[in-house]
């Protein structure tokens, strides 16, 4: 997966027997970010989240 690039598959969980999304982001800095959430907007949302956090300067 080169920077910059998303990657997503639905699937149903065997352990719950609902719905999710595997989601994988790779930074523009080549950091890898992965979750699994019930929505692709909640995958999205969490990278974005995620994306906030790692990019703030540590004071």
């Amino acid at each position: 997966m080169a920077n910059g690039q998303e990657q997503h598959e639905a699937f149903k969980s065997s352990a719950t027997r609902k719905k999710a999304v595997q989601y994988d982001y790779r930074h523009t800095d080549g950091e890898l970010f992965s979750c699994i959430k019930p929505t692709l907007e909640a995958c999205r949302q969490a990278k974005e989240n995620w994306i906030k956090k790692t990019t703030q300067p540590h004071i």
